[in-house]
């Protein structure tokens, strides 16, 4: 009895000293590095993410599987104990997106005959572009009543009935504030889409604050919209970073005066 319970005692720690820090780096195909990607160790359920240069850090034993989780990327595998080098490398594939099925004619096995009948379905094509409505761009929006647009014509004895109600009702301004407030929530929800909630969370921001100090970033970093505008997560994350010890100050100071 005395040995089972010895075994019993002694196995944890032999597991604990096994455990090392595993160091490495995470990019995309081009070598781009990925910061934001959640590294998983799957037996401990411990996890970190990478940080902007895409480096990372985590305790593992060899034998113990890391998971690399990135939205829009393939996930991956690998056991700890081939990251022995620090200067280790993972890099992730972009998920393939699906493109628009092309339909082909019926071949004939006859390269004239079937060069002809595909060289039919690009002019057919060609002539419906040319007579068809062209494909409406950006988002529908109707363009709210503008001052000038409206006074103008009111000079030149021309006169926007709509227009005028529009501006003295308030519509107008109404409607650019709608479209300001969906813009908004467009950015912060794509952000929120591609990084996980713990990732936040690990630099002192509750969950149920995430999209307020996204909204708070774009004030206080302009630059961290223009870069989501532009899709690129990178900067965005580069400039957002910045943020987070004024955010989490303030929340500091509001739970204290409360």
């Amino acid at each position: 009895m005395r040995i089972k319970l010895l075994i019993f005692i002694v196995f944890p720690f032999l597991n604990a000293f096994s455990q090392k820090t595993v160091e490495g780096s995470i990019t995309d195909e081009d070598g781009v590095a990925l910061p934001a990607v959640m590294i998983m160790n799957i037996s401990s359920e411990k996890k970190t993410y990478t940080a902007l240069d895409g480096t990372f850090s985590i305790e593992a034993t060899p034998e113990d599987e890391l998971r690399f989780i990135r939205s829009g990327y393939e996930r991956s595998s690998i056991q700890a104990k081939y990251l022995t080098d620090k200067k280790a490398i993972i890099k992730l594939v972009r998920i393939a997106e699906e493109i628009e099925e092309v339909e082909l004619a019926n071949l004939t096995g006859d390269i004239k005959k079937d060069s002809r009948a595909v060289a039919k379905i690009d002019k057919g094509k060609m002539v419906e572009d040319a007579v068809g409505l062209p494909q409406p761009t950006g988002k529908m929006r109707e363009t709210p009543a503008d001052i000038k647009q409206v006074l103008f014509p009111i000079l030149l004895g021309n006169l926007n009935i709509q227009g005028l109600y529009d501006l003295i009702s308030g519509d107008a301004r109404r409607m650019k504030r709608q479209y300001r407030y969906d813009d908004l929530q467009e950015d912060i929800t794509w952000i929120r889409e591609r990084v996980e909630d713990d990732y936040f969370i690990n630099a002192g921001i509750p969950k149920e604050r995430i999209s307020e100090f996204i909204e708070f970033s774009f004030l206080e970093k302009p630059q961290t919209r223009t870069f989501v505008r532009a899709k690129n997560l990178t900067g965005a994350l580069s400039r957002m970073e910045e943020s987070f010890p004024v955010f989490v100050e303030r929340l500091k100071e509001n739970s204290v005066e409360k």
